[in-house]
């Protein structure tokens, strides 16, 4: 009876292991989902580069007259925004304390260039366009914060994941300007997108509205400050109706859990 008691505790003891095993691994997956999550979170709408951080606001206002010239910035961007922080990640435990801004700036600068030759080589008038504030990414307070901030501390798939975020959060606010500019200035979208795409995207260039002449304040930095803050203040209207409807819903919750003792 013993001998077949013994078998029986000793399978028990293996099932109790395994699901401790998947439920370990599980809760492992699930804080690794909210992790990924919330960088999403961060780059696109909580802490934005540009809209939240106001960094990089030298090119951000200055090359977003055009949704192509935005666009193209905000590609250039996103790519060495994500080869910085993964190459940053990657040698954290080399590079001494001491010394590590410079060689960050180092390994931007070396992304840059490469970006700037591949422009040059293959969409060289988008590179024209763009001019003197391509090469001025080296200096992008938003690159060389996450590097420091999160790149230099974090494993490379979570550096490169933040990366894109905030990449892609820099590059939605670039084109947003620059949709806003291209159409209240010259009443087009997409114009001069053959420089960035080829000739072929020359049938992306949409008409939205036809003008007499340009409007020149939404086309000059004036413009670009005006509709810079026109979308702060809608973020911070957004964010305010969200923490408002919070607020209320947790009064609600109060409210219904309250208990009268009064007899």
């Amino acid at each position: 009876m013993s001998n077949e008691i013994a078998p029986q505790q000793s399978h028990d003891v293996e099932n109790a292991d395994e699901q401790a095993l998947l439920t370990q691994a599980s809760a492992a997956s699930a804080a690794r989902k909210a992790e990924y999550k919330e960088l999403a979170i961060q780059g696109l709408w909580k802490n934005n580069p540009g809209l939240v951080q106001l960094l990089g606001l030298c090119p951000l206002l200055a090359v977003t007259s055009t949704v192509t010239n935005a666009l193209g910035l905000g590609l250039a961007t996103l790519l060495v925004l994500i080869c910085s922080n993964i190459t940053v990640s990657a040698i954290r435990r080399w590079v001494p304390k001491e010394i590590r801004i410079p060689i960050f700036v180092l390994i931007i600068a070396a992304f840059v260039t490469c970006v700037q030759l591949i422009m040059n080589a293959f969409t060289y008038g988008i590179y024209q366009s763009l001019g003197i504030f391509l090469p001025l990414i080296v200096t992008n307070c938003a690159i060389i914060g996450r590097a420091e901030a999160y790149a230099s501390k974090n494993p490379v798939g979570k550096s490169a994941f933040d990366g894109l975020m905030m990449g892609l959060g820099f590059t939605i606010i670039l084109l947003l300007l620059g949709v806003i500019r291209e159409v209240l200035g010259q009443g087009t979208i997409f114009d001069g997108a053959n420089l960035l795409f080829g000739d072929w995207a020359s049938v992306l260039r949409i008409e939205v509205m036809q003008l007499d002449s340009q409007f020149l304040l939404a086309i000059l930095p004036p413009g670009a400050f005006i509709a810079m803050g026109i979308l702060i203040a809608l973020k911070n209207a957004i964010d305010n109706h969200i923490k408002a409807k919070k607020v209320v819903h947790t009064e609600q919750v109060i409210e219904r859990v309250r208990v009268n003792f009064d007899s």
